[in-house]
């Protein structure tokens, strides 16, 4: 039996409530979601702003809201996500200071990637947290990165027989991912957003993670890349050098 807590947070309570409600009822209005929690519309409208936000809810094209991809059940990761986190995040933020744009720490889970860690920059035009949310790997830099790291039979496996994905054309993508050491993801996942990712780990063992940078697309330059690659690439040997220390004690 479960007991009101002697001292709720109403807002905290709503949002929760809203939450189950995308998830189990599916798409509602503004409206809708007022209605059910005894609110105004203005208050259900930020309560979905900030679902939207933590990757709770997304607002589809008739302008309805429906659970986010964080309500999905969750897929099973091998990386070891809380040490990652803990070892990565002074040393995303020293990248976020050298390059000025947002920084985004990713694991495996199928063919799904999850943000695992974000680091924004404070440059008005910036790219959001990206933490808690999960995307297709075959959509994301860092997903394409670590899917590169994996044998051809497992990529098959994985992606063999899904009518979104074309698998000719995500084996050339790996290789070149696999050959240039990064992978580019051009506004696949979102309009105006560029991200490039390089692996935490490898060769010898199977990366555990992938750094990436996201910066909105008007500042993304080719020119740039050498540059970006070279500190992602740092940042990604100081993230597995320190996880491989505090696994080993040394």
């Amino acid at each position: 039996m479960r007991n009101e807590p002697p001292y709720p947070i109403t807002s905290v309570d709503h949002a929760l409530h809203l939450a189950i409600v995308l998830q189990q009822e599916g798409p509602l209005r503004v409206s809708d979601a007022a209605e059910r929690l005894g609110v105004s519309p203005s208050t259900a409208h930020r309560l979905l702003a900030m679902l939207v936000y933590r990757g709770f809810a997304e607002q589809r094209p008739d302008r309805r809201y429906q659970s986010g991809d964080v309500l999905r059940p969750a897929i099973a990761t091998e990386a070891p996500v809380a040490l990652l986190r803990r070892v990565a995040r002074p040393h995303m933020q020293a990248l976020v200071d050298r390059v000025q744009e947002s920084v985004n720490l990713m694991v495996l889970a199928g063919t799904e990637t999850r943000f695992i860690a974000s680091a924004e920059c404070v440059r008005t035009l910036r790219v959001g947290s990206r933490e808690g949310r999960t995307l297709p790997s075959h959509l994301t830099s860092g997903g394409t990165t670590l899917l590169a790291a994996l044998p051809q039979d497992e990529v098959t496996a994985l992606y063999e027989g899904r009518a979104d994905v074309d698998l000719t054309r995500l084996r050339r993508e790996l290789t070149m991912a696999r050959k240039r050491g990064f992978a580019i993801n051009a506004e696949r996942t979102e309009t105006g957003l560029t991200a490039i990712a390089v692996p935490v780990g490898g060769p010898v063992d199977p990366p555990i993670a992938a750094v990436a940078l996201a910066l909105p697309s008007a500042r993304f330059q080719r020119d740039q890349i050498p540059e970006w690659v070279s500190a992602l690439s740092d940042t990604a040997a100081a993230i597995n050098r320190g996880t491989v220390e505090a696994r080993t004690g040394g």
